[in-house]
């Protein structure tokens, strides 16, 4: 069972589009977490999916592969194609609960390498003059998504604990922030699997739905970067949906999902002093070193770097008698494409683990709340930054 009596199989599923392990933030005194799970072999099926999908990836004919007078395009990126082959994969046989717990581990472990990969590529003097309004949008996005949740679902009749839940996890990270933010507010077993089936779901349709989008509203890489930074829910959502637009998008949406991911700490502390003080609920222990994950400094590290130009470029000489003598290729751009090869085997592993019998579970009023949510966020996100960003 978990650490909220959900059982291990829902638990497995719902939480499994998360990615990014992390010990509990907040939890009740007296209770411990459960133990993690052992690295199994799912590996092996997972490869298989990703080399499958990269082999669809590059298949030589529409819409896989488009030609324009600027050259050709693929616009369907393998990560995306990875994790529908693997929910189609995990969905239609059979697999032994041994390769569920092996993708579950393998993404948790490897998720955050590619997120600290992608930060080789990424120039901070680029964002220079879009890091101050980016973070205004950030904001405003996650006080709007909160509000609206929270709200709506009180109009709609859905328990506020499972209404706020709902909120946190659209606002902020998915099924990290509800689990960060249930033991603060004293929610039930019901309430945790409602939102986090909610959130999970609605993350994947915006996963899918975004670089299409994105594409038809003809935004630019800057522009879809906050957008699918600022509206997609859990991180390795943000990225598979950034990088499926293109490579720039997919570093800028990567950055501004952690800067997301870092704003949980005040959001529990604005937590803690309006609701919990307020209702004088039991007391809760909340490990503030626990509310940003190890890899998000991984990122802004390797980002300082490319910035500072500390990457070499690797040079090959080849012997005299051969066509080309001479090739380079940059470092960073090598860590940023190892990123890249590393982000389709886990969202392989990702499609592996969930189970849509789970997810279509969920209840309906919680569904319509998050969906609601969800909308007003990635209206409004889109609006700031046609406002502020003037696209």
């Amino acid at each position: 069972m978990s650490s909220y009596g959900i059982s291990d199989e829902a638990d497995l599923s719902l939480s499994s589009m998360e990615g990014v392990s992390m010990p509990p933030a907040v939890e009740p005194r007296g209770k411990r977490p459960a133990p993690a799970p052992s690295l199994a072999s799912g590996a092996a099926v997972a490869m298989g999916v990703a080399l499958a999908s990269y082999a669809i990836h590059y298949l030589p004919f529409v819409p896989f592969r488009i030609v324009s007078e600027h050259g050709i395009r693929r616009p369907i990126s393998a990560s995306i194609i990875a994790i529908l082959a693997g929910v189609v994969v995990g969905n239609l046989f059979r697999l032994p609960d041994g390769v569920s717990l092996g993708c579950k581990a393998m993404v948790r472990r490897l998720l955050p390498v590619t997120i600290v990969l992608a930060g080789a590529g990424l120039n901070l003097t680029d964002l220079a003059a879009i890091g101050f309004t980016a973070l205004a949008i950030t904001l405003l996005c996650i006080a709007v998504a909160t509000a609206s949740a929270f709200y709506v679902g009180r109009t709609m009749g859905l328990a506020s604990k499972t209404s706020l839940l709902i909120g946190a996890g659209t606002a902020i990270c998915g099924t990290s922030a509800i689990v960060a933010v249930a033991p603060l507010i004293e929610a039930e077993d019901e309430d945790v699997t409602l939102s986090v089936g909610t959130v999970n779901l609605l993350g994947i349709l915006l996963m899918f739905m975004l670089p299409f989008l994105g594409g038809a509203l003809q935004l630019g890489d800057t522009a879809f970067g906050i957008w699918a930074g600022t509206a997609i829910h859990a991180v390795p959502q943000a990225v598979a949906a950034g990088f499926a637009f293109s490579e720039p998008a997919g570093m800028l949406a990567t950055l501004v999902k952690l800067v997301r991911v870092t704003l949980l700490a005040p959001f529990i502390v604005a937590l803690i002093f309006l609701y919990v003080r307020r209702s004088q609920r039991q007391q809760v222990t909340v490990h503030y070193s626990r509310l940003i994950p190890m890899f998000v400094w991984g990122f802004t590290a390797m980002a300082i770097l490319n910035t500072a130009q500390f990457f070499p470029a690797l040079v090959f000489r080849l012997a005299p008698w051969l066509p080309v003598q001479s090739f380079t290729i940059p470092l960073s751009t090598t860590l940023v494409e190892a990123g890249n090869y590393i982000l389709t085997f886990v969202m392989a592993a990702m499609g592996l683990e969930v189970r849509l019998q789970q997810l279509t579970s969920v209840g309906g009023k919680a569904l319509l709340v998050g969906s609601i949510a969800a909308v007003v966020l990635c209206v409004t996100s889109l609006a700031l930054i046609r406002i502020l960003l003037r696209w």
